[in-house]
């Protein structure tokens, strides 16, 4: 029954809310000690993905971790590079790979990204075991690339392959549409707003890549997740509508079915996180999926105050990837 009762996490004093311990860490947090190496891979589809290495120096590891963004996010965001950090330190080779239009460039194809898109994830996890260097992978990832690891692997568990053993994932909208609504309230419109600006954003660069293929009429005018994800996120990646969208993607009707040690730990004052994104019932019936719900922590926050730098994200992944018997 890995539903675990308690969490470590305590926060500093002066996060003493939510919205701070979402926002301090987002704005003024830095990682310089990590480089990355990136190459660009093709995919199958005609379009490409821009992945980016931190690889240990010397005798080349045998495990690697995979680390996943989050919304609007890319492999630079302090809470990617923290991680890295911290998996480099523990003796693994980290990929932190960049969704479609998310690594600077606009990618080719119509479609972009969505929080379902596992395919793109199960890509990544078999160009790395293509390298032939790696016996182990875990795979970590944040908000919406939780939801993608998490949906990966309980979709299809046996189309994982063998080498994925562990994973580890933080502040994940396992149901995507009590949390679009949960974003849409009104003390959460600063969060709102920036990801709507981002991706209109994004909407504009490909109607221009792509002439004739994407209607701007009354863009500004789509003012939450639902009204933007019906009229570009479901169309353009395949969906009947936003609710199909929401139905399919949502990684909390997949977690019965997954089959490796995984740990998911979500605040519960996660001004993202709806009720139905704590699936307690489910890790309590699980012998797989552990949840961990501190009381505080915020949405991809988990700020510690430590002299290290090291987050409790960072720390705890380490700690269960690592760990003999997983907890």
């Amino acid at each position: 029954m890995p539903l675990i009762a308690t969490s470590a996490y305590r926060p500093p004093f002066y996060l003493f809310n939510g919205h701070l311990q979402t926002i301090i860490p987002s704005v003024l947090r830095s990682v310089p000690e990590v480089q990355y190496q990136r190459e660009r891979v093709e995919t199958e589809d005609g379009d490409f993905l821009d992945l980016d290495w931190s690889r240990l120096p010397g005798t080349p590891a045998d495990t690697l971790a995979i680390v996943s963004h989050g919304l609007e996010g890319d492999a630079s965001r302090p809470y990617v590079r923290g991680m890295v950090r911290a998996l480099n330190k523990a003796g693994f080779d980290a990929l932190a790979w960049n969704y479609r239009s998310c690594s600077g460039e606009m990618n080719r194809l119509l479609r972009t990204y969505h929080l379902g898109d596992t395919e793109d994830l199960d890509f990544v996890v078999r160009y790395a075991l293509g390298t032939g260097q790696y016996r182990r992978l875990y795979l970590t990832g944040f908000s919406a690339g939780g939801n993608v690891t998490l949906k990966y692997l309980g979709e299809h568990p046996e189309r994982v392959p063998k080498q994925v053993q562990r994973a580890a994932v933080f502040s994940v909208p396992t149901d995507l549409k009590s949390s679009s609504h949960q974003i849409s309230r009104p003390e959460n419109r600063l969060y709102l707003n920036r990801f709507l600006k981002s991706l209109r954003t994004k909407i504009r660069r490909k109607a221009e890549l792509l002439p004739g293929q994407i209607d701007l009429v009354d863009i500004d005018e789509l003012r939450d997740f639902p009204q933007f994800d019906a009229r570009y996120t479901a169309p353009m990646h395949g969906f009947k509508s936003a609710e199909d969208y929401y139905e399919q993607a949502s990684s909390g009707r997949y977690l019965s079915k997954v089959r490796i040690p995984t740990l998911l730990v979500n605040a519960q004052n996660d001004p993202f996180l709806a009720p139905t994104c704590f699936p307690r019932d489910v890790a309590a019936q699980s012998e797989f999926v552990f949840l961990e719900t501190p009381p505080e922590g915020g949405h991809v926050g988990f700020a510690e105050g430590t002299p290290d730098g090291i987050y409790y994200s960072e720390r705890r992944a380490v700690e269960f990837l690592t760990a003999e018997v997983p907890n």
